[in-house]
């Protein structure tokens, strides 16, 4: 089974099983399992379900495998002929999480 659900800011499209990353749940770490209960989405074919927004009662439970941050990216800015520049970095701190289950 398949659902689309709604988890930090973003929707994913997951089954069970699936591995895929997130921005980091707050004061969580490896082990730790987290419900999604905005379900926008789920099933396959003829008994698939879609929320209006939401579907009530249905839950994803994902499990955090590991808290980590991600590759580091570099914002440069520079105005030409003034002398002026300015380098910063950023590296976004993930959670990669396996999906357990989908219920409805």
């Amino acid at each position: 089974m398949k659902a689309t659900i709604i988890t930090q800011g973003r929707q994913f499209t997951v089954s069970e099983g699936d591995i895929f990353s997130v921005n980091r749940y707050p004061e969580t770490k490896a082990g730790d399992t987290v419900t999604v209960d905005k379900v926008i989405f789920a099933g396959e074919g003829a008994d698939a379900k879609i929320g209006t927004p939401v579907i009530e009662g249905a839950k994803v439970t994902l499990k955090i495998l590991e808290n980590k941050r991600g590759e580091k990216i570099t914002i440069f800015k520079m105005r030409r002929r003034k002398s002026y520049y300015r380098r910063r970095g950023h590296r976004q701190e993930l959670s990669v999480v396996k999906v357990e289950s989908i219920a409805l």
